[in-house]
């Protein structure tokens, strides 16, 4: 019985020994892991955070009419190039029958005025004519009649603007005529011929004729994640993108950026500016959608590396990459890092075109080709 005991012991012992051998057997006999290595290289870094908006003109101007009425005629479209001075449309005055009536009643307050001005003045002359009177008298009551004379003028002037909007020896510069107060590009007429509009006064901004503005000064107006605001800064280079003109980039200069966020979705938005430099061969309309690139940082021809190849120490937090120097025999190398694309980054100092950087992907020969 112990015969068989130690028997069966010795068969286990040869057994585990045998399967530990063939473990380590099979351990050796895998392909080694290998580390595929990339090269630094010469790149064009820019550093940028993109704002969205759209195109606008730098100054628009809307014209509005200081008389109330009704459009009688329209002289101009969206897209006609006018001068200051111009005529853009014509109003028809409907008047108000208070101020109408108002009117109407000063007209004959003002003759009732006049008439006894000339009945005293011809009292005064007949007294002059005999000697009753001084000269002054007879003056005096000459210049009260002539100004009741005016003040009738002037009523009767007054009803007629009252009624239609103009009066006799002013139709040059009636009111019922609408003029440009600027030279530019008539971007559009939210009116039509029958429209009733409104005049512009301290009371009221009253109805907009036409809006114009100068194409050739545009601007582009977007806003920014808060997130984003506190790396931008005035004067920094904009690249503009528009949506409807396809592979064109506008230069711009950020020139304005607000100093106070408003709250959009959830998130603090501010708003900025940028002028648009003049571009003769590309005409833009403005209210179209764009995209802002706001160059950050930019260098030109320098060396770097892709991102996912630096690694950072654990304690000190410092950036540095793996060099080739051997064959699978690689060193720590620290490296000073400039900006960053997202994708590649500016090496300062620690590696040369010729190094050969560790990838961390670690794979094995067969799955690239070793």
């Amino acid at each position: 019985m112990k015969k068989r005991i130690t028997v069966i012991i010795l068969l286990t012992i040869i057994l585990a020994f045998g399967a530990a051998m063939y473990y380590l057997y099979q351990k050796n006999a895998e392909d080694p892991v290998v580390y595929e290595t990339e090269q630094p290289s010469k790149q064009t870094i820019v550093k940028k955070t993109v704002a969205t908006g759209s195109i606008l003109p730098l100054e628009e101007v809307l014209i509005k009419p200081n008389i109330s009425g009704v459009i009688e005629e329209i002289y101009v479209e969206g897209g006609d190039y006018i001068k200051s001075g111009d005529l853009l449309a014509k109003i028809k005055v409907v008047p108000n029958l208070s101020a109408l009536n108002d009117a109407r009643n000063n007209i004959d307050a003002a003759k009732i005025a006049l008439d006894d001005q000339k009945r005293n003045l011809d009292r005064q002359k007949t007294l002059f004519e005999k000697g009753v009177v001084s000269k002054v008298d007879f003056e005096q009551a000459e210049v009260s009649f002539n100004q009741a004379k005016q003040s009738y003028v002037s009523a009767r002037k007054r009803y007629d603007i009252v009624k239609t909007g103009t009066t006799t020896g002013l139709s040059g510069s009636a009111n019922t005529l609408i003029k440009s107060t600027v030279t530019g590009m008539v971007l559009e007429v939210p009116v039509e011929v029958g429209n009733q509009v409104i005049e512009s006064n301290n009371f009221n901004e009253g109805t907009t004729i036409a809006a114009i503005a100068d194409v050739e000064k545009m601007i582009f107006e977007g806003k920014v994640d808060e997130s984003e605001v506190g790396k931008i800064k005035e004067d920094l280079p904009l690249e503009i993108t528009v949506g409807a003109i396809e592979n064109t980039v506008f230069d711009a200069v950020l020139d304005y950026i607000a100093p106070k966020g408003n709250v959009e979705n959830g998130a603090i938005q501010f708003e900025i500016k940028g002028t648009l430099k003049k571009s003769d061969s590309t005409f833009i309309r403005a209210g179209l959608s764009a995209n802002a690139s706001i160059i950050l940082g930019k260098v030109d021809s320098v060396l770097a590396v892709k991102e996912a190849l630096v690694q950072f120490d654990s304690t000190t937090k410092e950036p540095y990459v793996e060099i080739a120097t051997g064959d699978k025999e690689f060193a720590r190398r620290d490296i000073v890092l400039g900006i960053s694309d997202g994708i590649y980054v500016e090496v300062k100092s620690g590696i040369t075109l010729e190094d050969k950087i560790k990838v961390w992907n670690a794979l094995k020969k067969e799955e690239f080709g070793g």
